[in-house]
């Protein structure tokens, strides 16, 4: 009874044992590919099963692969062989799928299903065409190629204009991998055009065939194995041979041969074949069944902008979503940090100009109004001056005036005496005429010092404009009973300079040092000029007043400084603004005998004008 019930329980859990044991599914697969995986192509689709498995599994999956190399070799006795070596190899290994890229893998998968008995299969890279003479079973799934020649005609027309040929180069119909289907398509997708099938032609000769092609020709390559003559290599390095003399351009099939010579056209994505076969066997290994056959979605359209140059193929003209590899790089993408750094930089240069313009102009306005403020102010000291000498002008005015008056009485005498001395009144006349003339160039001389000045500057005689000045100040001179010693040498040189400022400059010395000799004894004004090298005038105003303390020496010349009781502080300061306007210099020294030396000295007319030469050359 005991082991009747044990039975019944065994026989009742079968089918959960069995249904586990399916699941639970070795973390294995083996990878059948037709070429050599080391080529461009199976290389990329390879790397990207293999990365996608890595990443997304939760679980580490052995990865097996195996090349059939069915390009160079076939027969019975070569898949009896290949299926010995397989059983021996993989007799300790168990398998949880099998994955077979291309149709002639899927094809030896199902016809010699020996050494993997039971384990699924799934396939990728096969077309419908193969799908159905293949006649595949319901248990085995897969993604099918959507690559058809329909395609393969878009592309061609796109990059030859006014399309009338098209050559198709690769290998024997029966050999290829997943463009069997074209023979068939050709009627219907070619009709409009002349087809020249190549495939099969040796290498030697297919040399010579493209590179004589007539115009209005595309070349459609659908992978060459071997030469023809023996020799093997993969379908990129046959197609940059083709390419090396073809006067066409070349239309390809997938994304390994861009880059190699063809111009592009539907390419079929190894990268994208891969990821979705690792995704199909791992849904296969996690115990998933009846999963239906699907079509894939890993052909785009893409070009190569280096071979669109060379066969002057617009941008344009391509169907719609083409990729395009291989574009030069703009200049943006190629120098875009050097671009920043250099609009950066003339940004910040621009805004440097600007401030400094905005600056400069501030400054010239500044300039400006100091300067009229400096003439203003020069004018108010040239009428205050006036008004400390008021007496000695009306001095100076009054003895031509008073001698007019006398002279005008003693002849209105003579000529009314009853023999009238006709001599002696005209000896009057001419001596009122002389006394006029002299008040005429007094007032001249007083309101050339005291009118408003102009900015014009003219060739100057400094000794003339000393001498103006003391005639103005002779009359303080005697009335403080100061000595006047005067040293002026001959035949100085012009100075460029504007007569009534410079005139006010020695003005304003010489008053300064009257005032400065009122309460002392001996009182004597010394007044030189000379020639100091060859380039300068010197002029020196000394006095033997009670000078300045040396403190003040440093602020002297500043406006409103003044050690005067009343005085504005402006005197001296004009004196430096307008010497300094001349392009010379003014100071000031203690003197030999007390009291101070105001000196100045100006650029000679000859020596100014090779200065401003100078300055206008550099």
């Amino acid at each position: 009874m005991r082991f009747t019930l044990s039975m019944i329980l065994w026989f009742a859990c079968l089918p959960g044992v069995a249904a586990e044991a399916e699941l639970a599914r070795p973390r294995s697969m083996l990878v059948l590919i037709e070429s050599d995986v080391r080529g461009p192509f199976y290389y990329e689709v390879f790397s990207a099963l293999r990365s996608t498995v890595n990443v997304y599994s939760q679980s580490p999956i052995n990865i097996f692969v195996e090349n059939l190399d069915f390009r160079r070799f076939s027969g019975p006795a070569y898949e009896e062989g290949l299926q010995v070596y397989l059983r021996s190899k993989y007799s300790d290994r168990p398998l949880g799928v099998i994955v077979a890229i291309g149709s002639l893998p899927l094809e030896y998968a199902l016809r010699s299903a020996a050494p993997w008995p039971g384990v699924p299969i799934i396939f990728s890279m096969v077309d419908e065409t193969a799908l159905a003479r293949l006649k595949v079973p319901p248990e085995v799934t897969g993604s099918i190629l959507k690559l058809n020649f329909k395609d393969m005609m878009i592309a061609a027309r796109a990059v030859v204009h006014d399309l009338e040929r098209i050559v198709i180069l690769g290998e024997p119909w029966e050999r290829q991998t997943f463009n069997r289907n074209i023979p068939n398509e050709i009627p219907t997708a070619a009709a409009d055009v002349e087809v020249l099938d190549l495939t099969g032609v040796p290498m030697r000769q297919l040399r010579k065939r493209v590179a004589e092609l007539p115009d209005h020709t595309a070349i459609i390559y659908t992978g060459i194995f071997s030469d023809g003559e023996g020799m093997f290599y993969s379908p990129a390095d046959a197609l940059a041979l083709v390419a090396e003399t073809a006067n066409r351009p070349i239309v390809i099939s997938t994304e390994s041969l861009l880059g190699r010579g063809g111009i592009g056209g539907f390419l079929q994505l190894p990268t994208s074949v891969g990821k979705e076969t690792a995704q199909l066997a791992m849904r296969v290994l996690d115990g998933e069944s009846g999963i239906p056959i699907a079509v894939g979605d890993n052909v785009r359209p893409m070009f190569d902008w280096q071979q669109m140059r060379r066969w002057g193929v617009s941008e344009s003209s391509l169907p719609a979503g083409s990729e395009i590899r291989f574009r030069d790089p703009t200049v943006w993408a190629q120098y875009r940090a050097q671009i920043l750094v250099i609009i950066a930089t003339l940004l910040v240069q621009a805004a440097l100009i600007a401030w400094l313009i905005y600056e400069q102009r501030r400054r010239h306005l500044a300039e400006v109004l100091s300067r009229n403020s400096m003439l203003e102010l020069t004018h108010m000291n040239r009428v205050a001056t006036a008004g400390e000498f008021a007496a000695s002008i009306a001095h100076e005015v009054s003895q031509p005036l008073t001698g007019i008056a006398l002279r005008a009485s003693a002849a209105r005498r003579w000529l009314t005496m009853e023999r009238p001395n006709i001599e002696k009144a005209r000896a009057a006349l001419d001596e009122i005429e002389a006394a006029g003339h002299r008040a005429a160039e007094i007032i001249k001389s007083l309101r050339s010092m005291f009118r408003k000045d102009k900015t014009d500057k003219l060739a100057t005689d400094i000794n003339k404009l000393i001498w103006n000045v003391l005639g103005l100040v002779n009359i303080d001179l005697r009335k403080h009973q100061i000595d006047l010693q005067s040293e002026l040498a001959g035949q100085l040189p012009s100075v460029l300079g504007n007569q009534v400022q410079l005139q006010q400059v020695i003005l304003n010395l010489i008053m300064n040092a009257i005032d400065s000799m009122r309460s002392v004894e001996p009182r004597v004004l010394s007044v030189r000029s000379k020639l100091n090298g060859r380039h300068s005038v010197q002029v020196s105003i000394e006095d033997t007043g009670i000078g300045i303390d040396p403190a003040n020496l440093p602020r002297i010349f500043k406006a409103l400084f003044t050690t005067k009781q009343n005085g504005m502080g402006m005197g001296l300061s004009i004196c430096h603004s307008i010497i300094e306007s001349h392009d010379g210099r003014i100071w000031v020294s203690p003197g030999a005998n007390g009291g101070s030396i105001f000196q100045f000295e100006l650029p000679t007319e000859s020596n100014k004008g090779k200065v401003a030469t100078m300055a206008a050359y550099i």
